[in-house]
């Protein structure tokens, strides 16, 4: 599913309740009180319809008659939602969620690397090359250094030229935005792209074996990465 566009009051609406019931604050069975909602937003009913619309699409509310809109159960949550995924992400670095990330990196990628070597075209190798490129120049920059990561991992997904992995760039991207903003975010940080280039390497070589290796060892330091910055948190 395309990620919700976040414009104006209506979007604001729609993430503010998301996040109270990502959160916990509103929880799973509770009915929604709509008359209060629509007060407290300063919207017409109409609108708060059309933003509760926007998360009964995503699995988190339903409505019935009698018992009014309420939250679903979290397991009838669309958890690959890209927007579901952000929305987690929202009041701060969510541990749990990034430790399911690598998780399912650590399942798809390495995967996806090997079957990139035997598929990926010319198109797909420059897409990388310029990818890797950016992340040089990045210079310390954390936003352009976040794009040229996520650029990276988006060409890798494309280069297997299978389309349902393709899909799973909005879930690899939304998390991977919010891992690299934990850290890229102002603290010194190892060169990624030797790294990234020993994949690309790897595909080019047509080499399955090699590729997949790059890219587990890519995501071990991923993994160090993070650790590292959790690590400077605990000490301060």
């Amino acid at each position: 599913m395309a990620q919700y566009a976040r414009r104006g009051v209506h979007g604001q609406t729609v993430e503010a309740i998301a996040r109270r019931i990502l959160t916990g604050e509103i929880p799973a069975g509770a009915t929604l009180n709509i008359v209060a909602l629509q007060e407290e937003f300063d919207v017409s009913l109409t609108a708060l319809r059309e933003a509760l619309k926007v998360l009964s699409a995503k699995g988190i509310v339903d409505a019935r008659q009698k018992r009014g809109t309420f939250v679903r159960p979290r397991a009838d949550w669309n958890l690959l939602d890209g927007d579901v995924i952000r929305w987690q992400f929202a009041e701060g670095t969510d541990q749990r969620l990034l430790d399911q990330l690598h998780e399912v990196r650590a399942i798809i990628e390495p995967a996806a690397a090997r079957l990139a070597a035997t598929r990926a075209t010319a198109d797909d190798l420059t897409a990388l090359d310029r990818a890797l490129d950016e992340m040089a120049q990045a210079n310390g920059d954390p936003a352009a250094a976040i794009a040229a990561d996520l650029a990276f991992h988006r060409a890798l997904l494309t280069a297997t030229h299978n389309e349902l992995l393709e899909r799973m760039e909005v879930v690899m991207e939304t998390g991977l935005a919010e891992r690299d903003r934990l850290v890229h975010g102002g603290t010194p940080h190892d060169d990624p792209v030797p790294s990234h280039r020993a994949v690309v390497d790897a595909l080019r070589d047509r080499d399955e074996t090699a590729a997949e290796t790059a890219m587990r060892q890519l995501l071990d330091k991923a993994v160090r990465d993070v650790e590292k910055v959790r690590g400077r948190r605990g000490s301060q």
